[in-house]
C-alpha cells in the first residue's frame, strides 16, 4: 500500500468525460482500477496496458525551493483534456491504463498551519519532499517491475528523483537491467543539479546521481542565465553529464533542435532512459519559473516523439506546469498541452515497439 496514493475508477473518470453521440472519447474506454480499494499492483498486473499514467498534484518541492506554488493544479486540467480526446485508430487506447494520483494536500495544510515562519516552513516542506520521494519511488517501481512504462504527470521537478530511483529498482527487479541505474534526458531551462541542502525541486538529479541511480544525464536547452557557476564547473568536469544550451541552439545556430535531441540520445545510448520534460522550458507556459523565451510547443512535442524511436524508455515525466499559480497567473490550455505531449509519446513509442525499432 502507498499511503497517499488514491486509485482512480470509472466512477471518477466519467464526470470528466463529455460523452457525445456517434463518438468514443478516451474516458469511455481507458483502463482503470475497479474500485478505490483495489490493490494497485494487482490492478496493474491484471491490465494488458503498456503505459500506466498517474498524477502527482503537489508543489511542496517547488515551494521548498523558494518557487511559486501552483503545480498541484495541473492534474485535474490534464484529466479534463486527456479523457475527452477521441479514441481512434491513431491512438492505441487499449495500451493505456490510468492508475490514479497522489494527494498530499493534508500534509501541506498542516505545514501551513503549524510552521510559524518561512525558515521553519522550508524545513518542513523539505522533510515532506523526502516522504513524497519514497512514495513516488514505490509507485514507479511497481509499474517497472511489471514491465510497463510509467507516464507521470504533474508536481514539481523534485519527483524526478523518485522516478529515477523507482525505475532503476523496478527494471532491475524485473531482470531487465543488470544494475539499478538509468539514464535521463531532460528538456529544461535549468539543470536541477543544485547542492544537497535538503530535498526540493532544484536538486533531484544531484541526489539521484550521488546515490548511484542516475548513470548518464543530458540537459537539452538549459538557459545560460540560470546556470550557477559552481554547478557549471561540476558539469564540465563530469563525463557522465552533458548539455546543450538554449543559446547554442536558438541564438548561435550551432545545432538545430532535432540535432540537439539526437546528440542527447547518442550520449545516453546503451541503457534505459527516462524522459524528463519541465514545462518551464516551453515559452509562456504557466509554471513556477515560466519563461518568455523558451522552446515552442511544437519543439516539446518533437522531443517526446523523437526519443522513443531511438532509445529503450524507462519512463516519461512531465512536470512543473500549472493552470493557476499562487500569484494568480493562470492559463486554460496547460492541461491540453500536456495531453498532446502524453499522446505524442505513446503513439511514437507504441509504433517503435510494434516496428521493432526498440526493445
Amino acid at each position: 500500500m502507498i499511503p497517499n496514493f488514491k486509485n482512480i475508477t470509472k466512477e471518477d473518470i466519467l464526470p470528466f468525460t463529455h460523452i457525445r453521440k456517434y463518438e468514443t472519447k478516451l474516458g469511455e474506454v481507458i483502463g482503470c482500477c475497479e474500485s478505490t480499494d483495489t490493490k494497485i499492483e494487482e490492478a496493474i498486473q491484471q491490465s494488458d496496458a503498456r503505459y500506466v499514467i498517474f498524477g502527482i498534484p503537489e508543489d511542496a518541492g517547488v515551494q521548498a525551493n523558494g518557487g511559486i506554488g501552483g503545480a498541484r493544479t495541473l492534474w485535474p486540467a490534464f484529466l479534463n483534456s486527456f479523457l475527452n480526446i477521441q479514441s481512434n485508430s491513431f491512438l492505441p487506447s487499449g495500451a493505456l491504463f490510468i492508475a490514479g494520483a497522489f494527494d498530499f494536500s493534508e500534509e501541506i495544510r498542516l505545514i501551513n498551519a503549524t510552521a510559524p515562519n518561512l525558515e521553519e516552513r522550508i524545513i518542513a516542506l523539505r522533510a515532506l519532499v523526502e516522504n513524497i520521494d519514497e512514495q513516488v519511488e514505490d509507485m514507479v517501481k511497481i509499474i517497472c517491475r511489471n514491465k510497463k512504462i510509467p507516464v507521470i504527470v504533474g508536481g514539481g521537478h523534485n519527483n524526478a528523483y523518485g522516478a529515477i530511483k523507482g525505475s532503476s529498482k523496478g527494471l532491475y527487479a524485473a531482470g531487465i537491467i543488470s544494475s539499478a541505474q538509468v539514464n535521463v534526458i531532460n528538456l529544461d531551462a535549468h539543470t536541477d543539479y543544485r547542492v544537497r541542502e535538503g530535498r526540493h525541486s532544484g536538486n533531484g538529479f544531484r541526489y539521484a546521481h550521488d546515490d548511484g541511480y542516475l548513470h548518464k544525464y543530458f540537459i537539452v536547452g538549459v538557459h545560460e542565465n540560470y546556470m550557477q557557476e559552481n554547478v557549471l564547473r561540476e558539469l564540465q568536469g563530469n563525463s557522465a553529464v552533458d548539455y546543450i544550451t538554449y543559446e547554442d541552439i536558438f541564438l548561435r545556430d550551432k545545432f538545430n533542435f532535432i540535432q540537439s535531441v539526437a546528440r542527447a540520445t547518442d550520449f545516453v545510448k546503451g541503457g534505459f532512459t527516462g524522459i524528463e520534460l519541465d514545462m518551464d522550458s516551453i515559452e509562456n507556459v504557466v509554471s513556477s519559473a515560466m519563461t518568455p523565451s523558451g522552446v515552442s510547443a511544437a519543439n516539446a512535442r518533437t522531443y517526446v516523439s523523437f526519443i522513443p524511436t531511438e532509445l529503450k524508455i524507462a519512463y516519461l515525466h512531465i512536470c512543473e506546469g500549472a493552470t493557476t499559480l499562487d500569484n494568480t497567473t493562470s492559463s486554460g490550455v496547460t492541461g491540453k498541452l500536456v495531453s498532446y505531449l502524453v499522446t505524442d509519446f505513446v503513439k511514437s513509442h507504441h509504433l517503435a515497439e510494434k516496428s521493432g525499432f526498440v526493445e
